[in-house]
């Protein structure tokens, strides 16, 4: 009883200190991880690249001269994501044609009379609330190759492509 009593008294004041904050200290935080798929992209997809890069760059050397490691560290983080994306960008339009294709900006009709327009983009792209589909989200790729008057599968009901632009 009085080992576990002095070790556990040891552990109880080594577990209140801070000997070991490495976030708070601009430790290495974890890289996000990059997307197996081909990096494609629109025009657009890759000024918001761009863009990123160039904020986290002036963010990071703002934080290095405020020795602000954590923020330092957080950019520097997020910019081993994105350079890597620049680099391994491929800027992709889409062609002239009846499909449904990386590009294209595509109006479904569901059963109940709604309509939404989605573009079919680039994974760093993608985000349906601002009408933006990931080329490899699942609706993407029952949509690519489909022609206006199709139906397709959304949530639970059926949608018809009413228009391909």
């Amino acid at each position: 009883m009085t080992e576990f009593k002095a070790w556990h008294g040891k552990a109880m004041s080594k577990a209140f200190t801070k000997e070991n904050d490495g976030d708070e200290q601009g430790g290495l935080l974890p890289d996000r991880a990059i997307p197996p798929y081909p990096n494609l992209v629109t025009a657009d997809g890759l000024a918001q690249i761009e863009a990123i890069i160039s904020q986290l760059t002036a963010k990071r050397e703002a934080a290095v001269r405020a020795a602000d490691t954590l923020t330092s560290a957080s950019a520097s983080r997020d910019l081993r994501y994105w350079n890597p994306r620049l680099a391994t960008a491929t800027l992709t339009e889409s062609d002239a044609t009846s499909a449904v294709q990386f590009g294209s900006r595509v109006t479904l009709k569901r059963a109940e009379g709604s309509t939404r327009t989605y573009r079919i983009v680039g994974t760093d792209e993608g985000d349906p609330s601002r009408g933006t589909l990931s080329y490899t989200s699942p609706l993407a790729q029952a949509l690519v190759g489909q022609e206006v008057g199709d139906s397709v599968k959304v949530a639970a009901t059926d949608a018809e492509i009413v228009a391909i632009t």
